[in-house]
């Protein structure tokens, strides 16, 4: 168990439908830390939240509180408290006895109740508010009595269900350093759910960025910013170019058409994505540079101009400069070697095992698809039904599995749901620098990776069409 306060072992939630909010997570917490569940809306960070605290009850697996299994536990009988974002005050109550509620719960001594009320009033920066009304506090003010409220009865953890997400920008960046001043005083365990990534990297100690109810890194600001794992991490935590590359030599690796060199050392001709953050893209004069293009448009963002370049009339760069560079010039695009982040690409994205029927299709959990018997068994001929090897002898095809692979650059999006391979809702979207890497998730949970040109929205419903040049099966060992 070591120092961790709260352990994850193998926890899912499925409502109604067998919907899995949390699909077989695994998580360690140690005490003392400040960890974010990051992620959008609906990957299951919140579903976490509510079973670590007790308001919901896992499907499957264990909550663990110092190698204690909590996971049956009812909220009141846990060392847990929660601030909901809604802060959930009693508007009848003034500030003093919304604060004391929990304590005159326990029927503790008055003076011990004025003591731990005096002193979280002190840390959350609220002494003298002891009789005002909820009403005529700010949100900012609000948000500190709720936090107040919670660590008053000694928690060994807290969990924040994005408490900030009301507040207007200004307070908000306030209340982060607030928060974080306030978890180093009380060096209780703090475990805070957004879906703001500069609220993630501001305050954490770890970050555990999620999507579709799964884990998808686990790390440090540092880490999840300058390493991420896959290109959902890349796209999702600040801004990224990704790109589809393959290693071409000892750390050289090839991607919009060019050569570069590169610091990760990854075997030759294996695919990769390139993730190379707008900061650290160089733009020069023109002819200068790996790459050459012409700015599309130069956006002002406060601190920088967000500068995007068209190259080779395919491939968007976006870069950002300390000044405007109008649109129509021509640049230059360089690229350091240090500045190149490689992720290994998904080999097992697309592939899906099926089987061989009795009128010689391959079923999938989808559907299934008509394929030549006698390019699958090398050296076969198929007459009057029967596949027969080159001996002449028949070839016993039914019950033979099979792995099929759909290639995501021929696959095509149609919201004609007649048609396709399979339907679906789409679960994601990454930009990839001359096209959208879409995941479409079928009522059967499979997931099909696309590349497409079109945009398309998160949630709609399409179908996957595949033509056959864009199918190939082999048979599974």
């Amino acid at each position: 168990m070591g120092d961790y306060i709260i352990e994850l072992k193998n926890i899912s939630k499925c409502y109604e439908g067998d919907t899995a909010a949390v699909d077989n997570v695994s998580l360690s917490i140690a005490k003392g830390e400040f960890v974010t569940l990051l992620g959008p809306s609906g990957c299951g960070k919140t579903t976490i939240l509510r079973m670590i605290g007790g308001f919901e009850l896992p499907t499957s697996g264990q909550i663990l509180l110092g190698g204690k299994d909590i996971s049956k536990l009812p909220p009141n009988e846990r060392p847990i408290n929660t601030v909901f974002q809604k802060y959930a005050l009693f508007p009848y109550l003034n500030i003093y006895d919304n604060i004391a509620f929990g304590l005159k719960l326990k029927k503790l001594p008055k003076d011990v109740i004025d003591e731990k009320v005096c002193h979280v009033l002190d840390v959350v920066d609220l002494e003298g508010f002891e009789r005002r009304r909820v009403h005529t506090l700010s949100g900012g003010q609000q948000q500190r009595v709720a936090i107040a409220r919670a660590i008053v009865n000694e928690p060994e953890i807290l969990l924040l269900d994005e408490p900030l997400g009301a507040l207007d920008y200004k307070m908000r960046k306030e209340m982060q350093l607030e928060l974080k001043l306030m978890h180093e005083q009380l060096g209780i365990t703090f475990i805070f759910v957004t879906h703001d990534q500069e609220e993630a990297l501001t305050m954490s100690d770890k970050i555990v960025v999620m999507s579709n109810g799964e884990i998808q890194q686990v790390g440090t600001p540092e880490e999840i910013y300058d390493e991420p794992k896959n290109a959902f991490v890349a796209d999702f935590i600040g801004e990224s170019n990704i790109f589809n590359g393959v290693m071409t030599g000892h750390k050289k690796v090839s991607f919009c058409q060019t050569e570069f060199d590169c610091v990760d050392d990854i075997k030759e001709g294996l695919r990769v994505q390139a993730v190379i953050r707008p900061e650290d893209v160089v733009l020069t004069e023109a002819g200068k540079g790996k790459l050459q293009g012409e700015v599309m448009s130069s956006i002002f963002k406060g601190t920088f101009h967000e500068i995007t370049v068209l190259h080779n009339e395919k491939d968007e760069i976006v870069a950002q400069a300390s000044g405007d560079i109008a649109k129509g010039t021509k640049v230059g695009v360089d690229i350091l070697p240090d500045s190149i982040h490689l992720m290994h690409f998904n080999e097992k994205a697309n592939h899906f095992t099926g089987m061989i029927d009795d009128a010689m299709r391959i079923r999938l959990v989808d559907g299934s698809i008509k394929v030549d018997m006698t390019k699958l068994f090398s050296g076969s001929t198929l007459q009057d039904g029967v596949l027969y090897d080159k001996s002449g002898h028949p070839i016993e095809t039914e019950g033979r599995k099979v792995v099929v692979y759909i290639n995501p650059r021929q696959a095509q999006l149609s919201d004609d749901p007649q048609v396709g391979l399979v339907q679906g809702h789409i679960d994601s979207l990454i930009y990839m620098g001359d096209h959208y890497s879409y995941e479409v998730r079928s009522s059967n949970d499979e997931l099909y990776f696309v590349y497409d040109e079109y945009l398309w929205n998160i949630g709609d419903y399409v179908s996957v069409v595949v033509p056959d040049t864009g199918i190939s099966v082999t048979l599974a060992e």
